[in-house]
């Protein structure tokens, strides 16, 4: 068990640094493709990583199955949501993603009724189910028309968080079993999906590139901090708190994302986008049974864990 101050410490780094990458997304799509900034994204997060990795003295898994689940991992928890995230800040607001993003625990838990059919879902989870997809509905708000953005780049921003929670129940049912350090697990998966992105790119990432200091930072934060380090602390406070605890994390990066967009970009919300934001964070709240009284310690669900951006 990780000491409590340390995890915590790390739980509210992830809030700051994953609320803070929908921001870095949306300024490096002023200069590169989403390909590209997917590309740079994982280049400098694996760089990042090997170094961390290399001076630490990191093993990496001698197992082909090992390997097999951590590729699975990379495109679902990588891959996929970052190209699905970019393609759709295009046309949404860099606060509408994050706030979309605070989905992630609702689509994980319905993954985890899925995958796991000898669960049965209790009446709180359920609830908190129904609650949550209200709240998307809400921010999506059909009958306003696209007002927000284009409707597909919002499903996009869904889909990006359906992968997430995907990836959350295989990496807690695939990954956490073969006892891997958190640094090994990030720094493979990331790796891997850079390689991916590396062989991809002469075909996906060929449209002009305009660089500025802007672009260049936000593409080295997002991935030293959003993709690289982010992914080993997400990786200890799941295994410190467990997969529900941690999944809280979503909570607070829709907080963050808004008020940057807001600050630093002088985007604008619309009424229904934070009041689904905050029917949604309920709905997860009630599926998790937070709004019960209990004299007991909340036992963590193995079944769902926190979110990336």
């Amino acid at each position: 068990m990780r000491p409590t101050r340390s995890v915590l410490g790390q739980f509210v780094l992830l809030a700051l640094t994953w609320g803070s990458s929908f921001l870095f997304i949306k300024i490096g799509l002023e200069g590169l493709s989403p390909t590209q900034v997917v590309l740079g994204r994982m280049v400098t997060a694996a760089a990042a990583l090997l170094i961390i990795a290399a001076v630490t003295g990191q093993r990496f898994p001698r197992s082909l199955v090992a390997w097999g689940h951590l590729a699975v991992v990379a495109m679902l928890l990588c891959l996929v949501p970052f190209l699905l995230f970019a393609w759709a800040e295009q046309e949404v607001s860099s606060g509408l993603a994050s706030i979309y993003n605070a989905t992630t625990p609702v689509m994980t838990m319905l993954v985890a009724l899925a995958a796991l059919p000898g669960e049965r879902p209790s009446p709180g989870k359920l609830a908190g189910l129904a609650l949550g997809f209200a709240g998307v509905v809400l921010v999506l708000a059909p009958w306003q028309g696209a007002t927000g953005g284009s409707v597909t780049a919002q499903i996009a921003c869904l889909a990006a968080t359906f992968s997430y929670g995907l990836a959350f129940v295989y990496l807690r049912r695939f990954i956490s079993p073969l006892g891997l350090s958190a640094l090994t697990v990030a720094t493979t998966q990331v790796g891997i999906g850079a390689v991916v992105m590396v062989v991809a790119a002469p075909f996906v990432a060929v449209t002009p590139v305009h660089l500025s200091w802007r672009v260049v930072l936000s593409i080295a934060a997002l991935g030293v901090l959003g993709t690289g380090l982010a992914y080993v602390w997400n990786t200890n406070v799941v295994a410190g708190w467990g997969a529900t605890n941690a999944s809280t994390v979503t909570y607070l990066t829709p907080v963050v994302g808004v008020g940057l967009g807001i600050v630093l970009l002088g985007e604008t919300v619309t009424w229904n986008e934070p009041v689904g934001a905050l029917i949604v964070v309920l709905g997860i709240a009630v599926s998790q049974g937070r709004l019960r009284h209990t004299s007991r310690p909340a036992v963590a669900d193995s079944n769902t864990v926190s979110v990336p951006r």
